[in-house]
C-alpha cells in the first residue's frame, strides 16, 4: 500500500516545469521534392517561395552539408501566381522573380503548366527565361510523384496577428 501511495505521488509531482525540449538531428536525405503552387492570390508567392528556402537550408547547413547540386526540386506553378513569372509583370513581382531566378541557379526547376499559360493567354516567349511549360500540372504532379518525389502544397496565409501580439 506504501509502494502503491508513493507511485502515485510521483505521478502527482510537478516534473513538467523542470523538463525541457529534447533537440533531435533527424537523418535527412537529399531532398527529391515536387511543390505544388496553386495560390489563390499571386502576391502569395513570396511567402511560397520561403517553403523552397525552408526546405534547402536546414539540408544545406551542417550537420548535413548537402551541396545544392545533392538536391532534385521542382516548383509546378498553375495557380494565379502564374502572372509573376510573365515578362510583362517583372517589375511588379521583381523580388518574387529575383529569388526564383536565384533558387534556378541553384537547380530548382521551375514548371508552368500549359493549360493555365493557355487559360491566361501566355505563350512560351511570354515567360521568364528560366520557366518550364509542361502539358498539365497536375499530370506532371503525378509523374513526379511516381518517381519517388514528395509532393509539398505550401498553405500559404494572409499573416492576421504578430508574433509578439500571439506569443
Amino acid at each position: 500500500m506504501k509502494r502503491r501511495m508513493f507511485m502515485v505521488s510521483l505521478l502527482a509531482w510537478p516534473t513538467s516545469a523542470l523538463a525541457e525540449a529534447t533537440i533531435v538531428k533527424t537523418p535527412y536525405q537529399p531532398a527529391k521534392v515536387v511543390f505544388d503552387f496553386y495560390l489563390d492570390d499571386p502576391q502569395k508567392i513570396g511567402s511560397a517561395l520561403y517553403w523552397i528556402r525552408s526546405l534547402m537550408n536546414p539540408l544545406l547547413e551542417e550537420p548535413y552539408g548537402y551541396s545544392p547540386e545533392q538536391l532534385d526540386i521542382k516548383v509546378v506553378i498553375h495557380g494565379t501566381e502564374i502572372v509573376t513569372v510573365a515578362k510583362k509583370n517583372e517589375a511588379k513581382y521583381k523580388d518574387a522573380v529575383d529569388r526564383m531566378r536565384y533558387y534556378a541557379d541553384f537547380g530548382v526547376s521551375f514548371k508552368v503548366c500549359g493549360y493555365a499559360a493557355e487559360e491566361y493567354g501566355y505563350s512560351a516567349r511570354d515567360f521568364q527565361d528560366f520557366i518550364q511549360i509542361v502539358p498539365n500540372a497536375i499530370t506532371e504532379l503525378a509523374y513526379w510523384q511516381m518517381q519517388g518525389y514528395a509532393l509539398i502544397t505550401p498553405n500559404v496565409q494572409f499573416k492576421k496577428f504578430s508574433i509578439e501580439a500571439i506569443r
